[in-house]
């Protein structure tokens, strides 16, 4: 697929021009082949500190799901890729754009590739090091396959997924490779199994730094995977070790709401900005996997926004304080009933320990384990609201799964999250009943338009211009 070495040579050239923030361009240079040369152990080391591994800069999760709407006229102003993926239409990107999931998730390959294919055969470093550097960055590489096929194949399904075409699983790093094929979603998951149950006995438990991989966040994520499998036992078991083997050389818990917005906790809640205060992603004791994403969603834009059916799910919750009715730098206030997020600026989007209780508490009820999964929920909620709001009461099965998924809205509404989730769910016979739509409002507040989503777009589909490329590949209905 001649696209798919375009979009990596482009992010090349980015990757040496911008470069890396603690050292300089001359260890690198272009081979005629194409090839980024690092020469010593310490070269890709620093590769990892490259800002292009760190953020994602893919904002799609967030206009696809079904917790926004769009509100007139503002709707009208959004980029055109932003109102085609609210209304999950068919064709996202013109005809002559590469789709910016393929350029910034295939640029991340390129580099965790090259550093897992190259840097066992430096001479300097131990053993023991250049083996544990090479599993991080089979482990970071399983994230951006992860993001890649929940993209561009459908949902895990055990019944199907052994016929239904996944994304390419791209393991060189020589950006002259142009032979490419779809294997099965279950051949996807196989891979990215693999891949981090061989890594992470060798990752260390402490990372440098935060923004490093460590053992736990590679556990983390294979929790993660068992629940997208339906596999809910493993799942558990891959939490609870994570949750167990927390870095020590740094501090990694749940930020406490009820100090934070508190009057003089630190976080300055401004309408017409956003919210200020808040840690970024390489200092955030809540990130285990630090990928992030600017989130103009939630902040300087007024065209998503939350509608009543969502914020009624939020009560007496320090989390409604992210919630505002004016419209950014400009104060006019909304319609009842809608609200604008006013922050994170930047949106945490690779593994947080809030999705790790959450999807603990999610794959402990579905095992029948009530009173663990009420634990987990209390978890996290007694760091976002008042204790004597965060009690959970339910005991029936089903109707706790159901709140744990909406406990997921209240903590990731328009953080992306929602859409992993609508895809996962489709598979689930508790959730497949349910129509996915989305609303447009009129400026006085009655909806003006409706989108329903369709299984077919539960999957992007490849833009033309990797489909011109690469004809013999199919695309998604």
């Amino acid at each position: 697929m001649n696209s798919f070495k375009n979009i990596t040579k482009i992010g090349l050239l980015l990757l040496v021009m911008l470069s890396f923030l603690s050292c300089s361009k001359s260890f690198l240079e272009i081979e005629p082949r194409g090839k980024l040369i690092s020469r010593s152990f310490k070269d890709y080391d620093l590769l990892f500190n490259n800002l292009n591994v760190l953020n994602t800069d893919v904002n799609t999760n967030v206009p696809m799901g079904d917790e926004v709407i769009m509100l007139e006229p503002y709707a009208a102003s959004a980029d055109i890729r932003t109102q085609r993926l609210f209304r999950w239409e068919d064709v996202i990107y013109e005809p002559n754009e590469n789709s910016r999931e393929l350029a910034v998730l295939m640029l991340q390959l390129y580099t965790y590739n090259k550093i897992a294919n190259e840097v066992l055969d430096v001479q300097d470093g131990t053993k023991a090091d250049r083996e544990a550097l090479q599993a991080e960055a089979r482990a970071n590489r399983v994230w951006s396959n992860f993001m890649l096929v929940n993209y561009y194949s459908k949902p895990y399904l055990a019944a199907t997924a052994g016929q239904d075409l996944g994304f390419p699983i791209v393991t060189t790093s020589d950006v002259t490779t142009s032979s490419f094929t779809r294997p099965s979603v279950q051949e996807n998951y196989d891979f990215m199994l693999k891949e981090l149950q061989e890594s992470i006995p060798l990752i260390p438990k402490n990372p440098v730094v935060r923004a490093r991989l460590s053992r736990a966040a590679a556990k983390g994520l294979l929790g993660k995977l068992y629940v997208f499998m339906g596999k809910y036992d493993l799942a558990i078991t891959a939490f609870n070790d994570a949750l167990s083997d927390l870095p020590t050389n740094f501090a990694t818990e749940l930020i406490d709401y009820n100090i934070t917005t508190a009057p003089g906790g630190g976080w300055i809640s401004n309408p017409n900005t956003i919210i200020s205060g808040m840690p970024a992603g390489w200092i955030n004791t809540e990130n285990l996997l630090v990928k992030q994403f600017s989130n103009g969603f939630t902040g300087s834009f007024n065209y998503l926004l939350v509608g009543p059916r969502t914020f009624s799910l939020y009560n007496s919750d320090d989390r409604r304080l992210f919630f505002f009715s004016s419209f950014a730098n400009g104060g006019t206030a909304l319609l009842p009933g809608i609200k604008r997020r006013n922050g994170p600026s930047q949106g945490q989007f690779g593994l947080i320990l809030p999705d790790i209780y959450l999807l603990r508490a999610e794959a402990k009820a579905r095992t029948n384990d009530i009173a663990g999964a009420i634990q987990d929920l209390e978890t996290l909620r007694k760091k976002r609201m008042p204790a004597n709001s965060a009690t959970v009461s339910i005991t029936q099965k089903d109707e706790l799964i159901r709140f744990i998924i909406d406990e997921r809205i209240r903590e990731f509404a328009v953080l992306g999250y929602r859409w992993l989730d609508m895809r996962r769910l489709s598979t689930d016979p508790l959730f497949q009943n349910i129509t996915y739509k989305h609303q447009l409002y009129d400026a006085s507040g009655e909806v003006k338009s409706e989108y329903t989503l369709r299984p077919e777009r539960m999957v992007l589909r490849f833009p033309d211009r990797v489909m011109l490329e690469n004809p013999s590949m199919p695309n998604n209905p």
